[in-house]
């Protein structure tokens, strides 16, 4: 018999409950018993829909984040979040977000945890804090609680929890020592923990190791010996999980631990799958992922069949099946989007349908595939009415892509040039002010949205209400006195949805919504076919905005890179294809807002490195395109006009280069939670053009000081001159309120002022 499990479900609830919730908890209207009671109740309906499978997961649900949740286990809790007469969950939310929920002042939180991308996904992890002085105590609480709850619901479980190597590597050290040093004072506390899991009668451990699908030294690789062989003896039977890529160099290594099975990605790694075999003890089981976890595109089962079948034939009981990762990728369930066009439906599956077509391959290899004959052939009809649709490919993009040829996407003249004709068109002081984009999305704006949408408002009226908040954002920031301005973004539900919406080749579900850090949930549009642009997307409304203030107004627009890596993406043709077709789209409204007289616009390339394949020596044909795409997309511009991009959090040091290769003017970087440990790179590296440190955490709702912006630019300006500084927040302020922004953004402007009595206020 095969057996099918899956390595974890989406914790948001069809309806993002859990976000609202969150939500209601952080403002003080929802108490900690009734979130508790929310996250309970989202579990029990997530066991019963997983219900059909032969193991379901247990601990992959958080309230936050996974990774949070293993250092709490671990007891690496720092000190600065705890208070005494601290309630359960207060330490933990100060370092999610800087506060918990009965911290009564934005001023009176604490620094949030760093955060940073989860290899190649959109999903923030919180990074775990470590040092040489660092030692752990196990509190494995909430993790038993789950547990109770599932046995309770007498299913079978296999608790998750990510592996002592993983959580090691995704951590930093402040002090500079190796996280390594660390394992020897780690490794008791996963003993205790597996002999608990033990007590508590769990039969099968989910340990995640994805980290092992990345290139490890020598070091590492000795120490995944040293710490499996320390936990041989104790705890239940353990799968050892990758996902996210192929195993390469660690192939032996993961075969050779001392577990009892092992889970291999065969969305991303199936070359590996005969090697993973021949080398894996007999006596230990095989999990294939074979249904994509990432990616919403129905699974070709005939396909997987054929590869499957031979497979079960030679491994018997031995082979596993299930996703190739967690489903936390992926939107809920696909019957909540009854609008959707049905044509381009018929192609999808999310969680709840790719646990269906998880039990149709079962199905066929357990009783054959005439058990299943009818849910094949209906499976083989959508696959092959995707590739027939006449709305896949459109000849007249493709032709314009052709006659890009080898076109480089390189700017007139060098930045030194553009720099000083920048100069004399703005007239901008040192130190220079601006934000990222959005404004607070206020419930009146996202009102007016739903109403327009629904029909309930009228065009003219909606677009009046528009006008007139980007009217009142204007003023707002020529009363703060920020230096270059946005128009707010009132009329934008998502910086990727918003665009998508006016190009062809997407399509977009009203629930498809997917976790990317603790409340925060985005709505990925499909990309299905090629991309073109019907007409201007963004220039009435940054015209508009232009024209009520003298000062330079930024358009604001997303990058080719990031609608293609915060998209579902088609899977019929290679990546960089689309991301080109996309940077042509974005390239024709560059033109056009120059044209209208825009002089600043920022093209966000918000998602460039986690796009970056997870082994580096595949790094160099992933950058190759991306970065020519954003330059296609940034560059067909005059001198004066100066292009600024925007990236999240993401660790870049490693790949600076190719930053500085996008040759935009100005590039605006998320470090604040950081402390500007991210422009370490700029001792060694001369970057050649203008950045903005970010000072002001958006993330959390604390209002930063000045003393402390002044500080963090401080320290930026020893590693970059001056007079290629700029002040900014970390990213967009869409999700906080303006009575944070307010204050946050007058402290940024002082703290602009001091830096130019200290530095001098020459043009910058």
């Amino acid at each position: 018999m095969t057996t099918t499990h899956t390595l974890g479900f989406p914790r948001i609830g069809r309806q993002r409950e859990l976000k609202f919730a969150l939500e209601r908890h952080w403002r003080g209207e929802l108490p900690t018993d009734a979130l508790l009671q929310t996250a309970a109740d989202l579990r029990a309906r997530h066991a019963r829909i997983q219900s059909r499978l032969d193991w379901m997961p247990v601990g992959d649900f958080s309230l936050y984040d996974q990774v949070l949740d293993m250092s709490f286990l671990l007891g690496c809790v720092p000190d600065r979040a705890q208070r005494s007469g601290d309630g359960p969950l207060d330490a933990y939310f100060r370092v999610a977000r800087g506060r918990a929920a009965g911290d009564d002042s934005c001023c009176s939180g604490v620094h949030a945890g760093e955060m940073t991308k989860w290899f190649d996904t959109n999903y923030h992890y919180i990074v775990p804090e470590l040092s040489a002085d660092s030692h752990f105590s196990l509190n494995p609480q909430p993790l038993l609680e789950q547990i109770r709850e599932a046995k309770a619901r007498d299913h079978a479980f296999k608790p998750v929890i990510i592996g002592p190597l993983t959580w090691l590597w995704l951590g930093k050290t402040t002090d500079g020592s190796p996280r390594l040093e660390l394992l020897p004072r780690l490794l008791p506390v996963y003993r205790e923990l597996l002999q608990r899991l033990t007590d508590e009668g769990v039969l099968w451990l989910q340990i995640d190791e994805p980290v092992l699908v990345t290139e490890l030294d020598t070091t590492w690789q000795q120490a995944f010996r040293e710490a499996y062989t320390a936990l041989a003896d104790v705890g239940p039977k353990r799968i050892l999980t990758t996902y996210f890529g192929r195993l390469g160099d660690n192939l032996e290594l993961a075969c050779s631990l001392p577990v009892h099975g092992l889970h291999l990605d065969c969305t991303r790694a199936r070359q590996e799958v005969d090697a993973v075999i021949d080398t894996l003890p007999e006596d230990r089981i095989l999990s294939l992922g074979v249904i994509d976890g990432r990616n919403i595109w129905k699974t070709d089962l005939t396909a997987v069949l054929d590869f499957l079948e031979p497979l079960h034939q030679r491994l018997g009981k031995r082979l596993w099946i299930a996703p190739s990762c967690s489903l936390l990728h992926v939107p809920v369930d696909l019957d909540s989007e009854t609008a959707l066009d049905e044509e381009v439906r018929q192609w999808l599956a999310f969680a709840v349908q790719k646990l269906d077509e998880l039990d149709c391959l079962a199905e066929a290899l357990r009783y054959g595939r005439d058990s299943v004959q009818g849910r094949l052939q209906a499976n083989a009809q959508a696959l092959a009415a995707r590739r027939a649709s006449g709305r896949v490919r459109n000849p007249q993009v493709r032709q314009r892509l052709a006659a890009l040829g080898d076109d480089p996407g390189r700017r007139r003249s060098p930045h030194a040039q553009r720099a000083q004709r920048q100069r004399e068109r703005f007239r901008l002081p040192v130190f220079p002010t601006t934000t990222i984009g959005s404004f607070p999305q206020t419930p009146e704006i996202r009102q007016q949205r739903r109403g327009w949408r629904e029909g309930r408002i009228d065009d003219t009226a909606y677009a009046a209400f528009i006008r007139a908040e980007i009217a009142r954002c204007v003023s707002e920031q020529e009363q703060l006195g920020l230096d270059v301005l946005v128009h707010g973004e009132a009329e934008r539900n998502d910086m990727v949805e918003y665009f998508g919406e006016q190009l062809e080749g997407y399509a977009f579900t009203r629930h498809g919504w997917v976790q990317s850090y603790g409340s925060r949930c985005v709505k990925p549009p499909i990309l299905y076919g090629d991309i073109h642009r019907p007409g201007p997307m963004t220039v009435d409304w940054i015209r508009h905005a232009q024209s009520l203030t003298d000062k330079p107004m930024k358009g604001m627009l997303t990058g080719p890179v990031t609608m293609l890596n915060w998209s579902f993406v088609r899977d019929d043709q290679p990546r960089s294809a689309t991301c080109l077709q996309l940077a042509l789209a974005i390239r024709d409204e560059v033109q056009d807002l120059e044209a209208a007289g825009i002089g600043v616009i920022q093209i966000d390339e918000a998602a460039l490195r986690e796009g970056l394949p997870l082994r580096r020596g595949e790094w160099q044909d992933y950058l190759d395109w991306a970065i020519r795409a954003f330059r296609i997309s940034a560059n067909a511009v005059r001198d004066e006009t100066q292009i600024h991009t925007h990236m999240c959090y993401s660790e870049f040091n490693d790949i600076i280069e190719a930053i500085a290769d996008m040759d935009a003017d100005v590039i605006t970087i998320e470090t604040s939670r950081s402390n500007m440990e991210l422009l370490d790179v700029f001792e060694d590296f001369e970057y050649p053009n203008a950045i903005g440190p970010g000072v002001y955490d958006i993330h959390s709702p604390n209002i930063p000081s000045v003393e402390s912006m002044v500080a963090l630019m401080e320290q930026a300006a020893q590693r970059i001159p001056a007079e290629r500084l700029w002040v900014n927040p970390d990213c967009g302020l869409k999700t906080r309120a303006w009575e944070e922004v307010r204050p946050a953004l007058a402290n940024m402007v002082e703290a602009a002022r001091q830096l130019r009595q200290r530095h001098g206020s020459r043009a910058a």
